[in-house]
């Protein structure tokens, strides 16, 4: 099945999210899904839940600026927001990769922080380079394209809209790792995961989602959402859950 993503964002997701409200917007780069800008204020315990998407984020915290590339995630795990810290991203579409890192190296929580050239820009390449922002996202990520740090496989969207293709499924599964350091089941899993969580934070019921995620029955759902997400469903349904998980930006069905 094909997967359609969109870069709306879960509101109601975001703003449960231990006092962490998200703004987000679309680009208008042909490498970036979404650009979004967050703040904290009490900090706190969360579940970082699996996602697809790798994404470069800037955090600004005690008078420190830092940039961190972030791999996708294959698994939830445990993570901590600190109070009073200042975060931007820019999430690249699947099939869009930086030859300097590739993706498989930074994935599951393996972040890269670039080093510091000084407290208003880091390295890069042997080249100092200014932090970006969230208004100028676009213009960090067409100089990247540019000077041949960031690329695109146009192969990875044709796989994932399974559109028609000439190549070996060998060379299409090679590609399908190299651009996006996981393989398409791999991806498929964690999208129907994202968007079973979604519905049921909307109040869908656990037997209907169940059936509009295409799972085969509810044990099946609750083994992947549990190992995915950091939760069963009941865990997600219920508003009253203690322990808040990562950004949910809406999926679409597949």
């Amino acid at each position: 099945m094909a997967l359609t993503l969109t870069a709306e964002v879960d509101q109601r997701a975001a703003t449960d999210n231990i006092n962490l409200p998200c703004e987000e917007r679309f680009s208008d780069s042909p490498f970036v899904e979404r650009v979004w800008h967050s703040r904290s204020e009490d900090g706190g315990e969360f579940i970082s839940s699996a996602a697809s998407n790798w994404e470069i984020v800037v955090t600004k915290y005690q008078d420190r600026t830092t940039l961190t590339v972030r791999g996708p995630e294959t698994r939830a795990t445990p993570a901590f927001c600190p109070p009073d810290a200042e975060f931007f991203g820019i999430v690249f579409k699947a099939g869009s990769f930086m030859p300097l890192f590739p993706v498989r190296m930074v994935m599951d929580r393996h972040d890269l922080n670039l080093p510091l050239a000084s407290s208003q820009s880091f390295w890069l390449n042997s080249s100092a380079w200014q932090f970006p922002d969230f208004e100028n996202a676009d213009t960090f990520v067409n100089r990247l394209a540019r000077e041949g740090l960031l690329t695109t496989d146009p192969l990875i969207e044709i796989a994932l809209r399974e559109q028609p293709h000439t190549l070996s499924l060998r060379t299409m599964q090679r590609r399908f790792l190299r651009a996006t350091g996981l393989t398409y089941n791999t991806v498929y899993q964690i999208q129907r995961a994202r968007y079973a969580t979604m519905l049921l934070k909307q109040g869908v019921s656990i037997l209907d989602v169940v059936d509009t995620a295409g799972y085969s029955a509810q044990p099946h759902m609750t083994r992947a959402l549990k190992t995915l997400m950091g939760q069963t469903p009941a865990q997600i349904w219920n508003k009253n859950t203690t322990v808040p998980m990562s950004f949910l930006f809406k999926t679409l069905p597949f």
